[in-house]
Parts: C-alpha cells; structure tokens; sequence
C-alpha cells in the first residue's frame, strides 16, 4: 500500500501538471456547466411547473450531478489519449504499482472537479439557489458529489485503456452526454410516461441529484419513486460502490495486461 500510495501521489502531480498545461480544457469544463445552468434555468425554468427561482434551486444540484457523470467522458478521453500516444507503455516498464497510474488519473480528475465547482456555485448563488439545509448535511452533499465524480472517472479510465484510440474516445464519451437526459437531472421524474420514469429513476443520476437537492434541502425526495430515489443517500452510496467494484478491478488488470 505504501508502493500504492507514493506512486499514486506522483501520478496525481502528473495529472494535475497536464491540467495546468491545458487551460483551455479547464475553462471549458467550467464554463459549460455555467452556461447550461443561465440557459435552462431561464429558458426552461418558464415553461415548466417549477418556474423561476424554484426551477434554478432545482436545476443546481442536477448540473452538479450531471457534470460529475461528465468524468466518465473525461476519464476515457484522457486513458485513451495516453495509450494512443505510448504513454501508458512507457509507464508499464517502470517498477511502480500497476493501480498506481489509473488511481493517479482519477483522484487528479476528483481535484479538478472540486475547484471546477466553485465558480459554478457562485453563479448558482447569483441566479437564487441556496443551502437551506444544515451545514454538516451540505458537507455530506458535496462529499457524495466528488464520490460519484471519482466513480464515473474508474469507468471512463477502463473504457478509455479498453479502446485504445482517441477518436473512438471522443465518438463514444459524446453519447455519455444522453445520460443526464435520462434522469432527474433537469426536470422532474413525475411527469414521465411510467416505463420512462422507471428508467430515469434507476438512472445512478437520479439518486445522487436527489440526494443532493434533500441534503442542500432545495427540493423533497419525490412520493412513489423507484428505491434508489425514494432512499437517494443510501441508493447514491450503493451506485457508487457498484461502480467502483466493477470497474476499479477492470481498469487495473486492462492497464495491466495492455493489449494482450
């Protein structure tokens, strides 16, 4: 674990040197959500049931959700570049743990994500939307928050190493944008045909932005929804966990094995 943890933590420096490299990856990533959040919560926000300042307090934690399942994309993206480009080979000669580099990955991503949420917050605080829940509950929302980035990271980091290309990346992490479209991330579940809001509701998106609307106490847990959503925490933590059990162990023996 020690081997683990040095090598883990030199990985993180490389990750976050490479962020700090390409800043225009990083305004994009920022701004987009901002840009997502003036444009529903003032467009939509008008035509739905919840309109106004209600909808934006609804909206802010289903953006937050939304742009955390954005780490599968990012992950993907950037394993895949690494292979493409014989980065990752290289890193297989040395004498360093294998868990080492995808670990290294995903935890420089966590750190990007939180700083990336600042400003958005920020913007969300400008346009209405507040914490009206307590303060060790908000804590426990953002907690959960980076979880669930750090999960969606180990999946996109295995399909990344998996497909070996960064245009197949690319093509395949732009259909992860369907995701959020699929859940309670932007609007309301309730009005959902009935086999759609059972999909949009065992959507691991749906749990985690309606844990985050209880915690942040912007917005009930919705009467009659499937288990995850009528227990968001426990349901959160249990995508989470499934997430990470499947697709840590894949992304470690892919990055292993290489191509073999």
């Amino acid at each position: 674990m020690s081997m683990l943890g040095y090598d883990g933590t030199a990985m993180l420096g490389r990750q976050l040197l490479r962020l700090r490299n390409n800043p225009g990856l990083l305004v994009l990533t920022q701004t987009m959500p901002i840009s997502m959040l003036l444009f529903f919560g003032y467009v939509f926000g008008s035509a739905l049931a919840v309109p106004g300042e209600a909808y934006r307090s609804f909206l802010v934690p289903g953006l937050l959700v939304a742009t955390a399942s954005g780490g599968i994309m990012a992950g993907m993206f950037q394993a895949a570049q690494d292979t493409h480009r014989g980065v990752t080979n290289r890193f297989r000669t040395l004498p360093m743990s294998r868990a080492a580099v995808p670990l290294g990955q995903a935890a420089a991503d966590v750190v990007a994500t939180a700083a990336g949420t600042v400003p958005f917050l920020l913007v969300g605080l400008a346009v209405g939307w507040r914490v009206e829940g307590g303060g060790l509950a908000a804590v426990g929302a953002f907690a959960l928050l980076l979880l669930f980035r750090f999960a969606c990271t180990w999946a996109g980091i295995y399909l990344g190493l998996l497909t070996r290309n960064e245009e197949a990346a690319g093509q395949l992490g732009g259909a992860t944008f369907l995701l959020p479209l699929l859940s309670s991330a932007y609007i309301p579940t309730s009005g959902l045909p009935g086999w759609l809001r059972t999909v949009a509701e065992w959507n691991p998106i749906s749990a985690v932005a309606t844990a985050l609307r209880d915690l942040f106490g912007n917005a009930p847990v919705p009467d009659g929804a499937a288990w995850p959503v009528a227990h968001p925490v426990a349901g959160s933590l249990m995508w989470c966990a499934v997430l990470l059990g499947v697709f840590v162990p894949l992304a470690v023996r892919q990055y292993a094995h290489g191509e073999r």
